[in-house]
């Protein structure tokens, strides 16, 4: 099991009591008052999986596990898509404007489900492009979201700015799930950067 071999329960009881802290913080509405501070839990979400990254993780990975983990991204997109329609996000965060992160999800459960019928998908180097395709994607949404927040660098979504990640539980969006999604692409790629290393 991927999850007993690779994962320190000591780092997901601190991960766990952090996002605690931050949703005290969000419920509380101080993110609606400062917009700016969210940068600060989100920073140290990064910061703590990249460590955990760095320490922990184990050369012995549960490809499947990693995958389902983006499956995930298919109900954060509808989630988003109602967060427009409330007037919470703009709509080029949705996939009816430059969100595409939609397709990494469905990809990851074909994938998952093609990988029960021909295992080396898992290690072919489709799933290595696959997941620098991810990785870009989300990186392209995490950009359009703090481009649309109301900080002093927004650059987009004047008329409906990005104000949903300042409530409870939204917050979780950019504090918990991206790092984890992101910690999974970076654990899905490690054995071809170990290999490449190595070669």
């Amino acid at each position: 099991m991927y999850l007993s071999r690779s994962i320190h329960w000591k780092n997901i009881l601190i991960f766990t009591l952090w996002q605690i802290v931050v949703g005290l913080v969000a419920y509380y509405e101080l993110f609606i008052a400062t917009p700016p501070i969210l940068l600060i839990p989100i920073i140290l979400s990064i910061f703590i999986s990249y460590r955990w990254l760095l320490r922990r993780a184990s050369p012995i990975l549960n490809i499947r596990w990693l995958l389902a983990i983006h499956l995930i991204r298919i109900p954060v997109e509808l989630v988003l898509y109602h967060l427009y329609l409330a007037q919470q996000i703009p709509s080029i965060m949705t996939f009816t404007g430059w969100n595409f992160d939609i397709l990494i999800g469905l990809s990851a459960a074909i994938i998952l489900l093609l990988s029960f019928f021909n295992k080396m998908i898992l290690t072919h180097k489709v799933l290595l492009i696959w997941n620098i395709i991810g990785c870009l994607f989300l990186l392209f949404i995490v950009g359009l979201a703090i481009l649309s927040s109301p900080l002093p660098i927004q650059q987009l979504g004047f008329d409906q700015p990005n104000i949903a990640v300042l409530h409870f539980p939204y917050y979780l969006l950019p504090t918990c799930i991206v790092p984890i999604v992101f910690l999974s692409h970076l654990l899905l790629m490690l054995p071809y950067f170990k290999r490449y290393q190595m070669g």
